[in-house]
């Protein structure tokens, strides 16, 4: 069993309460006070200090009410520059009252452009949902927010899933602007798979379907990597993921996706550098 999976099975026992207690909580509480994020703060940063992140460098966007739990947009965006001196190396995404509250690690490098990661996840209860951004140094930075949402991680399949089984693995980009070199490029990364957190009953069978998600994503540009995630359930069905890349010319932009029964998916496209 790995550290992350060792600390999920500990939160998972450990908590008294669980989701139900954490719908009691009101956006005036302290976010430090929540026994889970006590426990993944030991366990991931072992004591380090994490200082409250400024307006300008480090941002959490996600809705204070989600109209869907089960698809809920969360974006963290930085303005701190990508330099092989500085950087941003990590970003984590907590959500204290889903049952796998790790729900993302996301890692950059300098070729990232800008260290910003845009997604959409699921939320099983009224929760804290933390963005720590971890930066070359080792030194720590976090934003809260508090989201009312309940229900997203046993919520039902929103697709068919023979249809879905079909589709399975299928990923495709989509580039916004032009390539050109040195420059920051938006992509967008979408993956077709059910993402099933094993907590959702098939209505039907009133059998719960077994869980099966995206778990770990690398994506490079040219043979160098750009971005790469390890992710759970939380990310809703048909993951998507919006991120930055900097080419340093023509190139081919390669996502490696491998999800927890060990299938492994893989979608490349070939861009060519614009002229300046």
């Amino acid at each position: 069993m790995n550290r992350r999976s060792a600390l999920l099975t500990v939160l998972l026992v450990a908590v008294v309460g669980g989701p139900a207690a954490a719908a009691n909580l009101q956006p005036t509480d302290d976010p430090a006070a929540s026994p889970v994020w006590q426990k993944v703060r030991a366990s991931l940063f072992e004591g380090r200090s994490i200082a409250p992140a400024p307006a300008d460098m480090l941002k959490l966007e996600a809705p204070a009410r989600a109209i869907d739990a089960a698809v809920v947009p969360v974006a963290i965006r930085t303005k701190f520059p990508q330099t092989p001196g500085a950087h941003v190396s990590k970003l984590y995404l907590i959500i204290d009252a889903n049952p796998s509250p790790i729900s993302g690690i996301f890692s950059f490098t300098p070729d990232s452009g800008r260290a910003e990661i845009e997604t959409r996840v699921r939320i099983d209860a009224y929760s804290h949902v933390r963005a720590i951004a971890e930066l070359s140094d080792g030194r720590l930075f976090g934003v809260t927010r508090f989201v009312k949402a309940s229900g997203g991680c046993s919520a039902a399949p929103g697709s068919d899933a023979k249809a879905a089984l079909a589709t399975l693995g299928q990923m495709r980009f989509r580039i916004e602007g032009d390539v050109k070199g040195g420059s920051p490029v938006l992509a967008q990364l979408m993956i077709d798979h059910p993402n099933h957190s094993g907590l959702a009953m098939d209505q039907y069978t009133r059998q719960f379907t077994p869980a099966h998600y995206v778990r770990k994503i690398d994506v490079s540009y040219a043979g160098k990597p750009v971005f790469s995630a390890d992710v759970d359930f939380s990310m809703s069905e048909n993951p998507n993921f919006r991120f930055w890349f900097q080419p340093q010319g023509s190139g081919e932009l390669r996502a490696t996706v491998v999800d927890s029964n060990e299938l492994r998916f893989v979608a490349a496209q070939a861009l060519r550098d614009s002229p300046k």
